[in-house]
């Protein structure tokens, strides 16, 4: 579990998926059936039925009953479910396509164990396991190929929706956001004055769709905000995979790699850092310098 993700917010989320009238098209609650086909068919099911339903994530629940939603404990263990020889959580990761992001997440409620599983909702493709496209239909796991309404509706959503407007976190308190974001970084790159309390803060991350209003109460961080403005990309589950890269080459090819340095932060709030990165590995060279700010448009 990131560090973002405390024990308690996980519990609260389960709780309130709980107070969910029946199961939606995004939620499947389950006791102990964890076959692995059958999981990564609702991993694709969901997924997509999330992107349909503009949410960014969908979820799983072992330990909680599909009918009345009261805690009944489970004993499936995500941790030690193996597939031949093969983990249970690389096993699935390895039938999907395209790879979307998903996690487990171990809870003890009212002193039962319960699993959830966080799906990220499919982005410009539908999600496939085992190269077969899944769907809900009400409570129930369909074939997307049966549902032609569904599937037109499917890929009218995906086209819709940038990469840049998905959410990175959900229900992120004023202090968090502030310890994800380097907000100092955005006023001075925008040579604007950093302004005395939250409220203009978040109004003008908003403003610039680095941050976008929870209705559970909070923020969300997106996509954009995340990859320009993370502290540290890696509390960024979903895009952490995205850090700035560079790779110093031996000779004029790039069959041999001489060093290799992965950014940490985003991509603007490391810029400078990345800049004084690679001057280091060439000759000093003010044409070089400027040749490299020109490759990202805000910087003069």
């Amino acid at each position: 579990m990131t560090d973002t993700y405390s024990s308690d917010y996980i519990a609260g989320l389960v709780n309130e998926l709980r107070k969910l009238p029946s199961e939606t098209e995004w939620v499947e609650f389950k006791h102990n059936n964890a076959e692995p086909s059958e999981i990564g068919e609702y991993i694709s099911a969901l997924s997509n039925s999330a992107a349909m339903l503009d949410k960014t994530t969908s979820y799983m629940v072992w330990g909680v009953d599909d009918k009345t939603h009261e805690i009944i404990g489970t004993v499936f263990d995500p941790n030690s479910a193996r597939v031949g020889n093969e983990e249970l959580e690389n096993w699935l990761l390895q039938r999907l396509s395209p790879k979307i992001h998903f996690r487990f997440f171990h809870l003890d409620i009212e002193g039962k164990k319960v699993i959830l599983l966080e799906i990220a909702a499919a982005f410009q493709h539908p999600v496939k396991f085992q190269q077969i496209e899944f769907i809900r239909v009400g409570s129930y796991k369909k074939k997307l190929k049966d549902f032609s309404e569904k599937e037109r509706e499917l890929w009218r959503c995906l086209d819709q929706t940038p990469f840049e407007a998905l959410l990175a976190l959900e229900h992120q308190s004023p202090e968090q956001v502030m310890k994800l974001l380097d907000y100092p970084a955005y006023f001075e790159l925008l040579e604007l004055p950093l302004p005395d309390g939250h409220a203009p803060i978040f109004e003008a991350l908003i403003n610039d769709k680095l941050l976008a209003s929870c209705p559970a109460g909070g923020y969300n961080i997106t996509n954009l905000g995340a990859l320009l403005f993370a502290r540290k990309l890696a509390d960024f589950p979903k895009i952490k995979r995205k850090a700035m890269r560079v790779i110093l080459y031996k000779g004029k090819g790039r069959i041999e790699t001489q060093k290799e340095q992965l950014g940490g932060k985003g991509y603007a709030a490391g810029f400078e850092g990345l800049i004084s990165y690679v001057m280091a590995l060439v000759p000093t060279n003010e044409v070089i310098e400027k040749a490299l700010r020109k490759t990202v448009p805000m910087y003069p």
